[in-house]
This record gives C-alpha cells, structure tokens and sequence, in this order.
C-alpha cells in the first residue's frame, strides 16, 4: 500500500473514532499531534469530513421518524431482532430468546424493543421510464470498429506503414490501440504524430502528455520524441511528457534509453531508465530520481481520473489543475503559491480542491465564471 492510501486510511479511522461518541482530550490532542506532522494528514481529514456531512447518512438513518429525530445508537439493531423474532415466531409471550439474524446485532425479545417505526407511508420519487435498449445501435458500433481495426491491421502487414495523428481536448484522456498494438493513453490536451514502419516506430509527442504499453518487437524500437530528446524502448511501459523547456519521463515496467533526437546541436548523454525512474530534461540539463514502483505509478494517476501530490507547492498543484481543466487556478499572492499540499484529488472536481484549501489553509477564494483567483488571507 502506497503512502497516500496509508493516510487516507488513517484519516478515515481518526474520523470513525471521533464520530463514535469515545473522545476524550487525550484523543483529540493525539489527532492534533498527527495533523500537524504533514500537510498530506490534513487535506485527507478535510476531504474525508466533507464527504461525510455531504452524504447526510443520520437523516437515512431516520427514514419513518417525525421531525429531525435521529434515532438513538443501536435502535435499528433492537429493531431488526425483534422483527426477526416475529417473522420467524421465536418470540412468545414469555419472550423466549432468538437466534442472532445477523452477526454483529444485538438480539433482544420482541416485547422489549422499542417499536419499529411505520415506514408503510414512507414515499419515494418514481423510477425514471426505462429508455429504449440501443443494444443494435451499440453492436453496430463494436462491429464497425472491429471491422476498422481489422481493415487497419491488414493495412499495416500489407504496406508496412502507418502515419497517423491522435489529439485529445482539454479534460479528455483518450485509450488508443497502434497498429503494431502497443496501447497508449493520451493525456489532456495532447497529441501524437504516429509513423510505424518495418524497421522502425517512430512517435513524435507534440504537445502533452502520453503513457504507453509497447508491444515487444526488438527488431523495431519504440521511440518517443519531444523536446529535442528521444526515449527508446523495445517492450516496456512508460510515460512522456513534454514540458516547456524538455520533458519528463516515467518508467514503470522495463528499461528505457533517453538520449538526443535532433541531428545537429551539442548531443546529450545518453542515459538508462529502470523501472522506477523519473526523468526530467531541460536546458539546465538532465535530473534522474530513483521511486518504489507505486510512488512512479502515482504520478501516472490521471489517468483514473486523479492528481497525486507529496508536499508539493500549490503553484506545482495549480498548474496541474490548470492542465484539465479550462477553468483555471490562478494564485494572486506569493504567499499563497509556497503553500505546500499533499493527496490524491480528482482533477475534474475544482470546486472541492479550492473549498479543501479554503477549510485547511489561510487562503481566500475569489470565483469567476473562467478562473478561481487564490488570495492569503
């Protein structure tokens, strides 16, 4: 288990706990304690405490009861046994014991528990009208790209060349399949210049980012191009990202050689990337980091819809909000951008990060139609 899930788990039990009615001073101080040793600690309380109020779980609880009662600790429980018991006829007027219905709930006689509420006038919005199957319509789709893909494969042993161009909108990320059948994720905002031939697999990253899972095939390496710098693989998967003065690569699984695309200038060194690698490249040069294999892997979460940060600046994590999203996160004050942040969020939730920094950081939130400016407060 990674570091982030670790917290988030941890977060989860500190919230169980407070919310369990067992909290003393002793506890609350040693919550603090913990709060306070990392800016990740706190994000993850906050986003797991908003979750919690947002899903009002008490007033289900009190589905039946009039007004805004809540229903007492362990009375759905006392409740279930009694029905139980009456459904199966264990319960007499002696109030014989029954059999626990369900591990974990308290069994009491039927004419001790306090009665069930009466749920029979209890209403509930109508289902939606069922919409008309488009099985057809979708089995026509699956058999035309099956077909393409065929038609497209026949066309690659046939002529042994594809040049092809793959883009993606902002807030897309997109699954592509090449026709040697390595599988690439786009990334946001991104495109690819493809050329497969016989000998060789060429793919010029033109702007963004992209992952990719290359078929194995040593007589023809992968290679990947962006800013004047080429990542070669023969089986391997990996992630290029072009940045504004280079770009960076991530290893996950197999080896990668990083070394210089263009034919004239001062050539780079050429450098090997295990599994675990991160590469940045620039004009300053060329900056390698050793990471377990799961601290690799979350920097490649956007994919899942997440971005991962490990006490990262905020003006780090706005720039990468600012790569999803086309409502951007702009930071007014120096102040504010030197804020460090730690999680996993969702980069299509923009909302929730600013309310999060807002709850757990001293900045103030200004919001417009096309941007949400960050002020310290």
């Amino acid at each position: 288990m990674d570091a982030s899930r670790r917290i988030e788990r941890t977060a989860a039990a500190w919230l169980a706990r407070r919310d369990g009615g067992d909290w003393s001073p002793q506890a609350q101080a040693e919550l603090d304690a913990w709060l306070a040793e990392r800016t990740e600690h706190r994000v993850a309380l906050l986003r797991l405490e908003s979750a919690w109020h947002e899903a009002a779980r008490l007033k289900a609880l009190a589905a039946g009861l009039a007004g805004d009662q809540v229903p007492a600790r362990g009375h759905w429980a006392r409740w279930a046994g009694a029905m139980a018991a009456a459904d199966d006829g264990a319960g007499d007027a002696a109030g014989i014991a029954v059999a626990n219905p369900r591990p974990g709930f308290a069994v009491c006689d039927a004419r001790a528990a306090t009665p069930p509420p009466d749920l029979r006038a209890l209403a509930f919005n109508p289902r939606p009208a069922a919409r008309a199957s488009r099985w057809p319509a979708g089995l026509a789709a699956a058999c035309v790209l099956g077909l393409a893909g065929v038609v497209g494969g026949f066309g690659w042993q046939a002529s042994g060349r594809e040049q092809s161009t793959y883009a993606s909108a902002r807030g897309q990320v997109r699954e592509l399949v090449l026709g040697d059948g390595s599988q690439v994720t786009l990334g946001s905002d991104s495109r690819l210049d493809v050329s497969l031939e016989r000998g060789r697999r060429r793919i010029v990253l033109v702007q963004g980012e992209a992952i990719f899972a290359v078929a194995h095939d040593p007589s023809r390496p992968f290679e990947v191009e962006a800013g004047g710098r080429r990542a070669v693989a023969v089986g391997t998967r990996y992630s290029v990202r072009r940045q504004a003065d280079g770009l960076r690569v991530v290893v996950t699984e197999g080896r990668v050689r990083l070394e210089s695309a263009e034919a004239g200038g001062r050539p780079h060194p050429a450098a090997l990337l295990t599994a675990g690698s991160v590469a940045t490249a620039g004009r300053d040069g060329l900056l390698v980091r050793a990471l377990a294999a799961g601290e690799a892997e979350r920097l490649l979460e956007w994919r899942q819809g997440f971005l991962a940060f490990d006490d990262a600046p905020l003006a780090e994590a706005a720039a990468e909000f600012n790569r999803f999203n086309a409502r951007r996160l702009e930071l007014a004050d120096p102040a504010v951008a030197g804020l460090r942040v730690g999680g996993n969020f969702r980069w299509d939730n923009l909302d929730g990060f600013v309310g999060l920094l807002e709850q757990g950081f001293p900045v103030r939130a200004e919001r417009h139609p096309d941007r949400i400016v960050l002020h310290a407060r």
